[in-house]
C-alpha cells in the first residue's frame, strides 16, 4: 500500500469510519500476528494479544507520528503488549506459587462473597442484554460458551478477521457500558 493511500486510511480510522478501520487491521493483521506468535508460541494467546494490539492502535491513531513507518509504530505496540503479557504471566506464575492457601480458600467461600459474585454475574448478562443484537451473540459465543474465534466466524459466517474486529469492539462496547454502570 503506497503512503498516502495509508495515511488516508488511517485518517478515515480516526474519524470512526468502521469500514477504514478493519481495511486497517487487516492490512497490519499478519504482520502483527506473526510477530507475536513467534514471541509467545501459544496461537489462542497471539490471537489475544493481537486482537489487543489493535484495539490500542485504533485507540491511540492520534499519537501515530506520520515521520515514522505506520508498520513500525504498530509493531512496538505489539512488542510492549508482548512484554506485558509476559510480565503479567510471571506474576500469575508467583501468586500460585506464594498463595498456595489462598488457593484452597477460594474453594470455601463465605454466603457473602458467593453473594457478590452472583451479583457481579447478573450485572454483566443485564448489561450484555442492553447491547446491539450482533455484539450480544459476538459476547455470548466468545466468553459464554467459550467459542475459537475459528467457530465463531464459521458459526455467524464471517471471515476470522472480520470476527476478530467484531469481538474486539464488542468487548469494548461491553468495557464502557459497564463503566457507565458503576
Amino acid at each position: 500500500m503506497e503512503k498516502p493511500e495509508l495515511l488516508q486510511l488511517i485518517f478515515l480510522a480516526k474519524e470512526k469510519n468502521q469500514k477504514a478501520q478493519t481495511k486497517l487491521i487487516n492490512q497490519f493483521w499478519t504482520d502483527v500476528f506473526s510477530f507475536v506468535m513467534k514471541k509467545v508460541h501459544d496461537e489462542n494467546a497471539a490471537d489475544e494479544l493481537t486482537v489487543s494490539v489493535f484495539s490500542k492502535v485504533l485507540a491511540k491513531l492520534d499519537l501515530y507520528d506520520e515521520n515514522f513507518q505506520f508498520k513500525t509504530w504498530v509493531l512496538t505496540i505489539a512488542q510492549n503488549s508482548i512484554i506485558d503479557y509476559w510480565r503479567k504471566k510471571s506474576r500469575d506464575v508467583e501468586d500460585e506459587t506464594e498463595n498456595l492457601d489462598e488457593v484452597k480458600n477460594q474453594f470455601e467461600k463465605s454466603p457473602e462473597e458467593i453473594m457478590i459474585s452472583e451479583q457481579e454475574e447478573k450485572k454483566i448478562f443485564d448489561t450484555v442484554a442492553k447491547m446491539d443484537a450482533g455484539y450480544q451473540k459476538i459476547i455470548q459465543l466468545r466468553f459464554f460458551e467459550e467459542k475459537s474465534i475459528k467457530e465463531i466466524a464459521e458459526e455467524l459466517g464471517l471471515s476470522v478477521a472480520n470476527t476478530k474486529v467484531r469481538i474486539m469492539r464488542a468487548k469494548k462496547v461491553l468495557a464502557e457500558l459497564l463503566n457507565e454502570n458503576e
